[in-house]
């Protein structure tokens, strides 16, 4: 697959000034990487089922995407999955930042089994039970200010709900004014509608526009792409744009700042300065602004603390978290507020105006408790954070390489962002497709990373995401970086 058409990279190692003193593989020197390279454990697949197209037309399966093929994959252990032809691919972003403790944990799946068997679902009206209980009580133990958790089934959903209980708390304490969000950009926080709204994804928009709220928007924090240069004055890079967009929206007419402390896809990982979410937490405090954190992806102790926002000593009135609490083995998120904001509910209408058939599931909640008293017992946050040196460390290689303008992150989560020049940082033209055609030449390595794009301007910018399981080696770090390279020189030599 060489010669893909990317122009405008620069090769060369001294071509870059910042270019680090660490060597990365040469394409011979990937090649020669262990073709086997797995856990002793996997054992042969049959190839029987990979005669079948997994493509549309010829499949049932309404995918993701229309326009390729899939490979079936048949099973995962640890950091590695494996398709129905027997190759094994390196998950570095465990699906979708999900596979938090790793494939295959069987106790996980043993627990909703049992659960499963004494009861799967109640009407959560009439009802609770006694995994939605513990799960509860485990989520507000690593949240201690936060006293309350209503759990749903996806990261959208949770978003969703914590939007709509922000509103529904200022119009029970008689402010029904308060009905506007400010959000960040770029900045994404789910699909279903009200979520979409406070997204920031162009290409999304251009589809719902017309179904979706209006969000007053103010810029993401952004160290590499900011124009500011360090300024310690820069209203984006500093917090006090958020002020800012407060007054002009007026006097108690915002409900609340909604953002991720450590950015998602939308940003590649950005982790914004030091003194930033201490400032937006001091603005909110003061003009009456719930601070929405938005930790579907970045929570969960994916960057080395239980949540990210705990880094810099910051508490939100509310907290969203979904994907690495339940590891992957189910769809479970969650909304964990302070208590004086129930209680205003409490007192008034007496319910959330909120509902989802499957909330307060037993069986997924069961997945949960499962996964994090897992975490628990194997202190798999704490590795995170020991391992989390180790592995921006090895990505630092992966400046030196052709096409690759930044890497960035923080705990075992990083994003590293392509550009057709690492001086000037100009972004590939869009119908290059750098972010697509880089993650399709890296499953073909035998690597699974997370592409994303429009994050320079709402349509130009190229990246992908690298979140692996908190179980990962120094050794599969390597593997990563390894084949990182192999993905890199397929497609800009």
């Amino acid at each position: 697959m060489k010669s893909m058409g990317v122009r405008g990279c620069t090769k060369s190692r001294s071509a870059r000034p910042d270019a680090p003193d660490v060597p990365w593989p040469t394409s011979a020197e990937v090649h020669q990487l262990r073709p086997d390279a797995r856990p002793a454990t996997f054992a042969a697949v049959s190839p029987s089922r990979s005669a079948v197209p997994h493509r549309y037309p010829e499949s049932p399966v309404f995918y993701r995407s229309l326009t390729r093929e899939y490979p079936m994959a048949v099973r995962g252990e640890g950091c590695w999955l494996e398709d129905a032809t027997g190759k094994r691919y390196l998950d570095a972003v465990g699906g979708a930042y999900v596979a938090s403790i790793g494939h295959g944990v069987r106790e996980i799946g043993d627990a909703m089994a049992a659960q499963a068997g004494r009861l799967a679902y109640v009407n959560g009206t009439a009802f609770t039970n006694e995994a939605v209980e513990g799960l509860a009580e485990r989520l507000v133990a690593r949240s201690p200010a936060l006293g309350k958790a209503y759990i749903l089934g996806s990261g959208s959903e949770a978003v969703e709900a914590a939007l709509k209980l922000a509103r529904q708390y200022w119009i029970e304490r008689g402010e029904a004014g308060r009905n506007r969000i400010i959000a960040l950009s770029p900045g994404y926080h789910g699909n279903t509608l009200l979520a979409l709204s406070a997204s920031a994804r162009a290409h999304y928009r251009a589809y719902w526009g017309d179904w979706l709220v209006d969000v007053q928007r103010i810029p993401a924090p952004s160290a590499y792409r900011c124009s500011c240069d360090g300024d310690v004055a820069c209203p984006a890079c500093s917090g006090t744009a958020l002020e800012e967009a407060i007054v002009a929206a007026g006097p108690g007419r915002v409900a609340a700042f909604i953002l991720e402390p450590v950015g998602g896809s939308s940003t590649g990982g950005n982790v914004p300065r030091d003194g930033y979410l201490r400032t937006v937490r001091e603005i909110c405090t003061r003009h009456d602004v719930l601070l929405i954190a938005d930790e579907i992806l970045c929570g969960a102790g994916r960057t080395g603390t239980w949540t990210a926002i705990e880094h810099w000593g910051v508490v939100p009135d509310i907290l969203t978290l979904g994907k690495g609490i339940g590891g992957g083995y189910a769809p479970v998120s969650a909304v964990l507020v302070r208590d004086d904001i129930v209680d205003v509910i409490a007192r008034g209408s007496g319910a959330l105006m909120h509902a989802q058939t499957f909330s307060h599931h037993a069986v997924t909640c069961a997945a949960a408790v499962a996964t994090l008293d897992y975490m628990a017992a194997h202190d798999l946050v704490g590795r995170c954070a020991r391992m989390a040196p180790v592995f921006h460390g090895k990505l630092d290689a992966l400046r030196a390489l052709p096409g690759v303008g930044d890497v960035r992150g923080r705990g075992l989560l990083a994003g590293v962002e392509f550009v057709a020049d690492v001086r000037t940082r100009a972004p590939f033209a869009r119908e290059a497709r750098v972010a697509e055609r880089f993650t399709r030449v890296a499953q073909d390595a035998g690597l699974i990373v997370w592409p994303n794009v429009g994050h320079v301007d709402g349509g130009l910018g190229d990246l992908v995401m690298l979140a692996p399981p908190y179980i990962i080696t120094e050794g599969e770090i390597d593997e990563i970086v390894a084949r990182f390279a192999l993905a890199c020189h397929t497609l800009f030599d």
